[in-house]
């Protein structure tokens, strides 16, 4: 059977907040300081150490309160951000569905111009979808690898475009900076000329805000996403299953190779006695 072939994410930690702040909640909420095998937390309230209290590896209390009683707000004060490189909008949306997360994601609406660009300057070149298809490969803009089923991608997006520049006449005003129009009438029949002109020259701001219909859930997005390590044991507890559709597999996967084992002990059972 033929399987289209997709590009995997790459996911970077970019930063933890570390157990001792979780412990801290949890020994303020039962006035237990005294009892914590961390010594930053058992003087805490007389001397704060923050670096020492970041710096917290391991914590008894917060791996009883996990496992133990199941008490997994105190957690919600562990966080970690990652960046992620390289998925899918179709994972976007999939992602977008676990409410207690920060997530930002590169704008549609900011980062289209190069699109527009090439598709301006192909109607300068006697194949324009042929121009039009060669630039929008060498951008790499989506998961799915497969140039064949690009090249059927690529030509709906084509097609749409095409479809507005033949009703709007104020197309190519709305999708080009007024600073780089004059590049138009000075290389007409010059396609390649004209879009490396597009490209050096000024982005036209929000050109996405006319354009962006043109997507699919196959364009690739990065995002910086923040959980707590609560609402971490939710995604992945949904996402890292056979359950979950294959591409937020991966994302998931790839997050929790870069998840410090501290973190995973008190919210995976897999790594809970390692």
């Amino acid at each position: 059977m033929y399987q289209l072939e997709y590009k995997r994410p790459k996911v970077t930690l970019l930063q933890e907040s570390g157990l001792g702040v979780a412990e801290i909640a949890a020994r303020t909420c039962y006035d237990s300081f005294e009892n914590s095998e961390n010594e930053a937390i058992r003087n805490a309230m007389e001397q704060m150490d923050i670096d020492a209290i970041n710096a917290i590896a391991d914590s008894d209390l917060l791996n009883n309160l996990a496992w133990v009683h199941h008490h997994h707000s105190i957690i919600e004060h562990a966080t970690l951000s990652y960046l992620i490189q390289g998925t899918s909008r179709g994972v976007l949306q999939e992602h977008a569905r676990h409410r207690l997360q920060a997530i930002s994601v590169r704008s549609t609406r900011y980062t289209m111009s190069s699109v527009i660009n090439a598709f301006v300057a192909s109607l300068e070149s006697e194949d324009p979808f042929a121009f039009f298809l060669e630039k929008l490969l060498a951008l790499k803009l989506f998961v799915i690898s497969d140039e064949d089923y690009l090249a059927i991608e690529i030509r709906a997006i084509f097609d749409k475009l095409m479809f507005q520049y033949e009703r709007d006449e104020e197309f190519i005003v709305s999708a080009v900076a007024k600073s780089s129009l004059h590049y138009i009438k000075e290389n007409r029949g010059d396609a390649q000329t004209l879009y490396e002109k597009l490209q050096e020259g000024k982005k036209k701001r929000n050109v996405g805000d006319k354009f962006k219909h043109i997507v699919s859930d196959n364009w690739k997005v990065d995002m910086v996403v923040t959980f707590n390590i609560r609402s971490l044991k939710n995604y992945f507890d949904l996402r890292d299953s056979g359950a979950a559709w294959f591409q937020i597999q991966w994302l998931a996967q790839a997050m929790k190779e870069v998840t410090p084992v501290k973190y995973l002990k008190l919210i995976d059972k897999a790594y809970r006695n390692g």
